[in-house]
């Protein structure tokens, strides 16, 4: 999950329609930007994963809060970098994968398009049924 409205309705999608699953939210930080930002600050960082957890965070909040709203918790999982590498490594770990079907950074670019690229390649190497949400 990222910070986009799409990655809230995926998240709000699993709680509504899987109410006996644990749900888990996944935040890749430091992937690769047009400027290379958050890549080159986090490399700047003398501990990776407390810099990548305090980063998280805000998303994390925001994932706890959605929750809440429906009486539920879920469970958290930092990466660092690309999102789509942690995504299909970890799914054979879950019966399924939703997502939104684009990102933070595809909000305004990719939008007219069927789904983002992240999205897309999570669902070609996925092992396990993916759901996109819109």
């Amino acid at each position: 999950m990222d910070d986009s409205e799409m990655a809230e309705q995926a998240l709000t999608y699993a709680l509504d329609n899987h109410p006996e699953a644990n749900i888990t939210v996944l935040h890749a930080v430091g992937g690769p930007t047009i400027m290379m930002g958050q890549a080159v600050g986090l490399a700047l960082e003398e501990n990776l994963d407390e810099a990548a957890a305090e980063r998280a965070e805000p998303v994390f909040e925001r994932a706890r809060e959605v929750a809440a709203d429906r009486d539920r918790q879920i469970n958290t999982v930092v990466e660092i970098g690309h999102p789509v590498r942690p995504i299909v490594d970890r799914a054979n770990n879950y019966d399924t994968i939703i997502l939104g079907s684009h990102g933070k950074h595809s909000e305004g670019v990719t939008r007219q398009f069927l789904v983002g690229n992240v999205a897309k390649t999570v669902f070609q190497r996925a092992s396990v049924p993916v759901t996109f949400v819109r």
